[in-house]
């Protein structure tokens, strides 16, 4: 996992950028919830917008900080966008720091509104 944002040079120069950046990155708890969501695969804006509750245009600045660190990358289908980790082993780091803190491995809780990406609706169609 390398960061568009720090070069190759700098990096020569000063070792612990990189990992710097990526840390800079996971500290933002939008981020992090964001990341939660992804643990399972790919998702929408739509799903991560009715899960978590804020507007689209602020995950979307979230989600464009994440990909420009190469943490996900998206993918269109139609007029969906949909975001998955480039590299599951941020979850490792993600988990070392909640033993470190001893936090317990959040929940996501269930949307309070219905997510209208086709995945959802399929998914939707198929329980009724």
């Amino acid at each position: 996992m390398v960061l568009n944002m720090v070069s190759s040079k700098v990096s020569e120069t000063r070792p612990f950028d990189v990992q710097v950046q990526i840390f800079k990155v996971l500290t933002h708890p939008a981020r992090l919830a964001i990341l939660d969501i992804l643990r399972d695969g790919e998702h929408c804006v739509c799903h991560m917008e009715a899960h978590l509750g804020f507007r689209q245009a602020y995950i979307s600045q979230q989600l464009s900080v994440l990909r420009e660190a190469e943490i996900i990358q998206d993918r269109r289908d139609g007029w969906n966008i949909y975001y998955r980790v480039i590299d599951d082993r941020i979850y490792e780091v993600l988990d070392a720091m909640r033993r470190i803190t001893g936090q317990p491995k959040s929940e996501l809780k269930k949307p309070n509104v219905s997510c209208a990406c086709p995945t959802c609706s399929t998914h939707v169609g198929k329980a009724s």
